[in-house]
């Protein structure tokens, strides 16, 4: 793991290295980029895949007191670790979190390409009972740690309609989500800078974002899964329709976390989309 001092802090990153073409791949909400793990094995022969651990309650490393982690403030993030990378011609992947559409829509200076898979986008978020129920937790003082973060101790919880469960057709194993979770139990840190994406993420803000999308003039590619019980399967192909060079494929047996459900089949796509758009 490397890691790169931005102005909100450090953060950690995975690059598999190479000469071949860019995908940066960002990962959702209390997770880290292992999300990503069976993608990056099919695609890292070769391109040069690089995934970065947002601060969004997955993340080892706090961020400084005064970051702005809001969904605007995490694609401004975003849009510095490219250029602090100095990353160009990128291919830029997202999933879940809909921050990465305003990084798209608002600095999209490096990118080359676009690929969106089931994520918040127009007025979708707080997502699913698991976005209401977090959501819900941020707002009641200490309510995210009693109400979210210790039940989840439990693996058993993990797998409950208010928690991961709606997010994958499949179990996520244990040592995964255990990484996933454990800042969040072992640093208060971490849960402030969880909760400052939580309360500072607005409806209006992830409208905004999705609506810059109309400007995003380079190829793009929407993944949608018709099966999604977090996000509504009609918003893929709005999407598609919104972006003026986009796409739409369908991944059927997945729900949100694509990658972690049907990572060959999204690899395949993803493959495919960068070398029909040279």
């Amino acid at each position: 793991m490397q890691k790169i001092e931005l102005s909100a802090g450090t953060i950690e990153y995975e690059d598999t290295g190479g000469s071949g073409p860019v995908v940066v791949l960002l990962h959702g909400l209390l997770m880290d980029g292992s999300e990503w793990r069976h993608v990056v094995r099919e695609l890292h022969a070769t391109y040069r895949c690089i995934v970065p651990t947002l601060p969004v309650g997955g993340h080892r490393l706090p961020m400084r007191a005064d970051a702005d982690l809001s969904l605007l403030g995490l694609a401004r993030l975003q849009a510095e670790f490219l250029e602090a990378l100095d990353l160009r011609e990128v291919t830029l992947v997202g999933n879940d979190l809909g921050a990465f559409l305003a990084t798209a829509g608002e600095h999209p200076e490096r990118l080359a390409r676009l690929v969106i898979t089931s994520c918040e986008a127009f007025e979708n978020i707080p997502s699913g009972l698991p976005g209401h129920t977090i959501s819900l937790a941020a707002k009641i003082p200490g309510g995210l740690n009693a109400m979210v973060v210790q039940p989840l101790r439990i693996r058993a919880m993990r797998r409950l309609p208010i928690a991961l469960g709606p997010m994958t057709k499949r179990p996520i194993p244990h040592e995964i989500t255990d990484a996933w979770l454990r800042p969040l139990f072992s640093q208060k840190e971490v849960r402030r800078d969880l909760l400052k994406y939580l309360r500072h993420s607005s409806k209006a803000d992830l409208l905004a974002a999705t609506k810059s999308l109309s400007s995003f003039k380079r190829p793009a590619l929407v993944v949608w899964t018709p099966e999604d019980r977090m996000i509504p399967p009609a918003n893929g192909k709005r999407l598609a329709a919104l972006l003026p060079q986009a796409r739409l494929v369908e991944i059927a047996d997945s729900f949100t976390l694509i990658p972690l459900d049907q990572p060959e089949k999204l690899a395949h796509v993803i493959h495919q989309f960068i070398q029909d758009t040279p």
